[in-house]
């Protein structure tokens, strides 16, 4: 069976699944791709059991057929072809494939394609139609607080939560939690899903940034992302996740206003003089002044920086963890960010001050206990 196709194109294609691939599978297939041929289109698949992505492009073929193709060996030899046209030639019975290009051969060893797992598929699901816009920017805008604890599997993933109206993506790792919601996308539909860190993240690097309408259904045990030339399947995680609506405080008497560039920049210089176990920055809270600082006893090391700010409360204190507080800066758009809290052993709430009509973001985070160093 042979097939001629564009070594740029074809290495762009396996480049999008690639990521999927890991180093060490369950079961040695997976380090391979799956090649199908039919009808002059080449379908290509990369599993890890977990999470599939399946990709399609033109080729010049007359057979149809199946091999499964070693993945880094095929992507370093098109990674160091100049762009043409290369010939496979497959053989299925003894699983061998030849590259033919315009100057080498090349021959690598294949597997049998029957022991590639099988890829689900969904059935009776209603599609729901999203921007590949707003879905990239929900995930980019959660996805850094997923945790890693494999402890609490429904943790390590993001839980989107479909309504008539809107859809709402949640992510915490016990420390802080993001909840970034949208009123112009709807589902027609209600349903709690919990889609692990990493097919997300393979789904944000794979997203075009031209606008792409993405199809997505899913069923009791997976998801279907369908965009393009591109699909994506994964397992939902099959965990309770943890009734976060109950730990974001209500009220909040004490509300700050500050530039969100300045308070950045401020907390990361601050960190560089606080405690390298507890990246701890005191932020104290009078009129209209924030102080910044920070100490590391070990050390004799202690900075702290005045900020004009807008405050309407009491004056109090609060420490926060400066890395938390500084990823979740970064990742608001606004010029100002309000700042809510009560108490100092309380969460505080991190929101743009003016956002978007279609979206709402709030971002909580766990305050540290404050040395006794004053």
């Amino acid at each position: 069976m042979k097939f001629i196709v564009s070594s740029s194109a074809l290495l762009k294609q396996l480049q999008s699944i690639n990521g999927v691939v890991t180093n060490n599978p369950v079961v040695p297939i997976l380090e391979n791709f799956l090649f199908e041929i039919e009808d002059g289109k080449l379908t290509i698949t990369a599993s890890d059991l977990e999470t599939s992505m399946i990709t399609e492009l033109p080729v010049e073929a007359r057979e149809t057929g199946r091999i499964a193709a070693p993945a880094r060996i095929l992507l370093d030899t098109l990674k160091n072809l100049p762009d043409q046209p290369v010939t496979f030639t497959l053989d299925e019975e003894t699983y061998t494939i030849e590259i033919a290009s315009s100057n080498g051969r090349y021959k690598l060893a294949g597997e049998n394609a029957t022991d590639f797992p099988r890829v689900p598929v969904v059935k009776g699901s209603a599609p729901i139609e999203l921007p590949s816009s707003s879905l990239s920017r929900a995930i980019n805008k959660t996805i850094f607080a997923v945790s890693t604890d494999e402890l609490r599997p429904a943790m390590t993933g993001i839980l989107v939560q479909l309504a008539d109206s809107q859809i709402t993506f949640v992510a915490t790792d016990g420390h802080r939690l993001l909840r970034y919601r949208r009123s112009d996308v709807g589902a027609g539909q209600t349903a709690n899903l919990i889609i692990p860190r990493k097919a997300f993240n393979l789904l944000k690097g794979a997203l075009p940034s031209e606008a792409t309408p993405v199809k997505v259904e899913f069923n009791n045990s997976n998801a279907f992302f369908n965009f393009n030339q591109m699909r994506l399947v994964c397992r939902l995680i099959d965990e309770r996740y943890p009734d976060y609506e109950n730990v974001i405080p209500v009220s909040n008497p004490n509300r700050l206003i500050i530039s969100r560039a300045d308070f950045l920049n401020s907390v990361k210089r601050i960190s560089i003089y606080s405690n390298k176990t507890t990246h701890q920055v005191r932020l104290r809270l009078a009129g209209s002044e924030l102080t910044v600082s920070a100490e590391d006893l070990d050390f004799s090391n202690e900075a702290n920086e005045k900020l004009p700010c807008q405050y309407d409360g009491e004056d109090m204190e609060i420490g926060f963890n400066a890395r938390f507080l500084a990823e979740m800066l970064s990742n608001i758009d606004s010029e100002e960010i309000t700042l809510e809290l009560s108490t100092p052993n309380r969460a505080g709430l991190l929101m743009p001050t003016t956002a978007d009509d279609n979206e709402s973001i709030l971002m909580l985070v766990m305050p540290v206990m404050l040395n006794n160093y004053v």
